[in-house]
């Protein structure tokens, strides 16, 4: 009986021993170490520090820019006209140019004084002599034919205005009729220009352009 209990405590001594053999053999799994941290950045992204300066940077030579920009357009000559800033102005001037063109280019065989006055009035410097000569031959014949000339501003532009002087480009319409025995009526449309000065506190022709060469 001691035999046989001796023989089952040896095979159990021997078994122990080789679960405990085969459990230190066996490879352990390795632990996962624990993540760390890391600070991503996207590829081709600029730092923070180093974009800030950028942006500042541009920011300034943006500005620099602008200034410089601005102090040109200040300068340039198309601020300096009126008629691009001053719509009261253009008006003023268009309004007294129509008249005057309407007054000096008209005449009538039984009131001659009256196209003498308007061009008093409305003429000054280089205009007087030009006005003179392209009406000479109306007053010439203005007795005989018995002419009645009238001239109609249809429209009118205001190119530029600098201080007391300015350009106007005008359109107009012009009748010409005798009204003695057998006389006609002739009909045209005129396009000219015409340079203006603030003179005695109205706006006076001093120049007629007729584009002819």
């Amino acid at each position: 009986m001691s035999t046989t209990r001796h023989l089952v405590n040896r095979q159990r001594r021997l078994t122990a021993a080789s679960t405990q053999e085969t459990r230190t053999q066996a490879p352990r799994e390795p632990r996962p170490e624990p993540r760390k941290a890391r600070k991503r950045t996207a590829r081709g992204s600029v730092p923070w520090p180093l974009l800030l300066a950028l942006l500042a940077v541009l920011a300034g030579a943006f500005a620099a820019l602008a200034h410089t920009r601005a102090e040109s357009l200040r300068a340039a000559p198309a601020l300096r006209n009126a008629a691009l800033t001053d719509m009261a102005r253009t008006a003023e001037v268009k309004g007294a140019v129509g008249q005057a063109v309407d007054a000096v280019f008209s005449y009538d065989h039984t009131d001659p004084g009256r196209t003498r006055k308007a061009a008093a009035e409305h003429l000054t410097g280089k205009a007087v002599g030009q006005h003179k000569e392209m009406l000479a031959r109306v007053r010439a014949d203005g007795g005989k034919q018995k002419l009645v000339l009238s001239t109609t501003v249809t429209h009118s532009g205001v190119e530029a205005i600098d201080g007391d002087r300015a350009r106007v480009l005008v359109f107009a319409d012009q009748s010409n009729t005798s009204t003695a025995k057998s006389g006609a009526a002739t009909y045209a449309s005129a396009m000219f220009a015409v340079d203006v000065a603030h003179r005695g506190g109205t706006w006076r022709i001093a120049n007629i352009d007729t584009f002819s060469r």
